[in-house]
């Protein structure tokens, strides 16, 4: 074999090493848990009579945001957080991947369920909301934390009732927002773990303290819309018989159910 031969094949192998290598980390390489990293010695706390049911009993307590996970859908039927003014940054964060969340028992989906599939790996506590420390941004990367949406969905609407939620925080102070896909009998499912994808999503935000509490849900169907965001805007009752879930249940009946009966925009510039 003469030189020029030997080298072609050499080239040959090390392209195939290559290709094969990157085949290799696309599928099957993960990095390490977040959790296992330095965190930033903080921790965002919420208030127990804030906190839904959960239909599964497999709640998870990360240090920025809360979850109960549902394994059958292959995701969080909600994710609970606190949204503060100071919270409200906007330091540079490099987008991490996405990480199966170590706390869950059964394992939390793959990200690579979401290749090819067109949808987007849509958050549900956002990582804008969380740019005021590296690992609180990190957190909301583990794929307990999202859910299969339209593309055009997460980057529109969805996008735009996040926006409205930091408004409402620089204008009213602290939120709590509760948000999930509805999760039902039915619905398509995308990758080799069978992620469903909600028809619905929904969000909760609530205001003050347990004496003056107010709140405002929204329901909109996962594809682009170009109404109102007050269009969209339900019932937390109404909420609560789609997803089978019973949210702010530690507070007394009495004031439960006003609050949750009511769909008003009273005290909610849009």
């Amino acid at each position: 074999m003469n030189q020029r031969k030997k080298n072609r094949a050499i080239y040959t192998v090390l392209l195939l090493l290559c290709i094969v290598g990157f085949w290799l980390f696309e599928n099957f390489y993960t990095p390490d848990t977040y959790s296992s990293k330095e965190d930033d010695g903080l921790e965002t706390s919420i208030p127990s009579y804030m906190i839904p049911s959960s239909s599964t009993g497999d709640v998870i307590h990360h240090d920025h945001f809360i979850l109960s996970y549902n394994e059958p859908y292959e995701q969080a039927e909600w994710v609970a957080y606190l949204l503060k003014k100071s919270h409200l940054t906007y330091d540079d964060r490099k987008r991490p991947y996405f990480i199966e969340d170590p706390k869950v028992k059964s394992k939390s989906a793959d990200w690579r369920n979401y290749k090819g599939s067109g949808y987007d790996r849509g958050h549900l506590c956002p990582a804008g909301d969380r740019r005021f420390s590296e690992y609180a941004y990190n957190e909301t990367f583990y794929t307990s934390n999202i859910s299969p949406q339209d593309r055009d969905f997460n980057a529109g609407i969805w996008n735009r009732l996040e926006m409205q939620i930091r408004q409402w925080t620089k204008k009213y102070g602290d939120l709590f927002v509760v948000t999930g896909g509805v999760l039902e009998d039915g619905l398509d499912q995308i990758g080799e773990e069978d992620v469903d994808v909600p028809k619905y999503f929904y969000k909760i935000v609530a205001k003050g303290d347990v004496d003056n509490l107010k709140m405002i849900a929204f329901l909109i169907p996962n594809y682009e819309s170009s109404d109102p965001l007050h269009h969209f805007v339900v019932t937390v009752d109404k909420v609560e018989r789609v997803t089978g879930l019973d949210f702010f249940q530690n507070l007394s009946d009495i004031k439960e159910s006003k609050l949750e009966s009511q769909s008003t925009l009273a005290g909610w510039k849009f």
